[in-house]
């Protein structure tokens, strides 16, 4: 089973990246062994604005990058997405990200990690509501990160126990989603 984790984030020492890499980390101590993830980070994949001529969910991809990001989306089983909150929503690479591309999204689990003013809790409404229109499966795995200016000071994310242990029941539910 391949999960991606998708870093909804480009900005210049954008915390989504470190909380990316902290939750691979983490996952891989859980006792998944066939389970693998993936670093999926939307700056390195600088899709551009969509301007498309056909709407995505017709399935015909006329963008240069449309196919290669419709192969690699379709690759993967399910998704962990990372955005910031930004003006009480999530970020417009990931939505650009999301919009791109229709089917491959479909019958896949989602699971949420945000942070933000009110830690995260809008950002993820909203992707939740469009990952639905996308007929993805809500499997209500959420993490709101609090205190996030002060824990990500570090090259690393700082991590606490609560952190852990919603990591830990979120990925438990989007792999019981994943096996549905």
């Amino acid at each position: 089973m391949k999960i991606y984790i998708v870093v909804g984030s480009v900005r210049e020492g954008r915390t989504a990246i470190k909380i990316a890499r902290w939750a691979e980390k983490t996952i891989k101590n859980f006792d998944y062994s066939t389970v693998q993830t993936e670093i999926v980070d939307l700056k390195e994949w600088d899709l551009p604005f969509f301007a498309g001529a056909h709407p995505p969910l017709s399935g015909i991809y006329d963008q240069p990058k449309q196919q290669q990001w419709a192969d690699k989306i379709a690759q993967a089983n399910a998704f962990i997405f990372i955005s910031p909150e930004y003006n009480h929503g999530y970020s417009p690479v990931l939505k650009n990200a999301l919009d791109y591309i229709g089917k491959e999204w479909r019958a896949k689990p989602a699971a949420y990690i945000s942070y933000g003013s009110t830690n995260g809790s809008r950002s993820i409404d909203q992707i939740r509501q469009v990952c639905t229109q996308l007929g993805m499966i809500d499997s209500n795995a959420i993490i709101e990160i609090r205190d996030i200016s002060k824990r990500c000071q570090a090259e690393e994310f700082e991590s606490n126990e609560f952190d852990e242990k919603a990591l830990k029941a979120s990925f438990d539910k989007l792999i019981q989603y994943s096996n549905v």
